[in-house]
């Protein structure tokens, strides 16, 4: 199954071009089996979801995209926000008692070294994106981000091979050519929140270009 992990609607996104509903049909026409709402430090209430999945016969997943000093973080099984959720430590522990789990998303902002040809300035800023704190409570590193160049997303892929996390890919769609642009592939049947939780831990997915799924 090709599902998108990182998507963003308005108003809930501020900064995002696509209606809820035209994010689903957007990602029906591209060929995905499934959406995940990730809205920027916003979550979506679980029975609207479910709402508009039947509306369109179409897997959507409800998640959320957190803000943390160390990083965004894309979040699968929380429902709500905590005071301090901003700190990965306090974020480890609420996602722990709450059964959820957690992804790094685009790993090079803010990261990534400015002169990307300068292998000294590369390494000194992988170094450092190795110390990062994040990478220590996330089940993933999203490797391959939609709206990230070749460059930007190399870095990220490096940064998870060097620490021996598995990578996801997500459009971070924002706006309808976003769409379909990336996805995870997951090897078993997802049909819910419950299903993708254990698929993202369990490690039974890779990353993919829509056009190159044979890659």
């Amino acid at each position: 199954m090709i599902i998108d992990l990182h998507a963003h609607t308005r108003p809930l996104s501020y900064d995002s071009q696509l209606g809820p509903d035209e994010l689903v049909e957007a990602a029906k026409a591209a060929g995905l089996d499934g959406i995940c709402l990730t809205e920027h430090d916003f979550f979506w209430d679980h029975e609207a979801v479910a709402q508009l999945s039947r509306r369109h016969r179409f897997l959507v997943i409800p998640g959320v995209e957190l803000n943390t000093e160390r990083g965004h973080v894309l979040a699968f099984g929380l429902r709500r926000y905590v005071l301090g959720m901003d700190r990965v430590e306090v974020l480890a522990k609420v996602a722990q008692a709450e059964g959820a789990v957690l992804i790094a998303a685009h790993p090079y902002r803010r990261q990534a070294p400015w002169r990307h040809n300068d292998p000294r300035e590369w390494e000194e800023a992988v170094q450092r994106a190795l110390a990062n704190p994040c990478y220590r409570i996330v089940c993933a590193i999203e490797g391959l981000n939609g709206r990230g160049g070749e460059l930007d997303n190399r870095f990220s892929q490096e940064v998870a091979l060097r620490l021996a996390l598995p990578q996801v890919a997500g459009s971070d769609a924002h706006a309808p050519q976003d769409v379909g642009r990336c996805a995870t592939e997951f090897f078993r049947p997802i049909s819910g929140l419950a299903d993708l939780i254990e698929e993202l831990r369990a490690g039974r997915f890779r990353p993919v270009w829509l056009d190159r799924l044979t890659g």
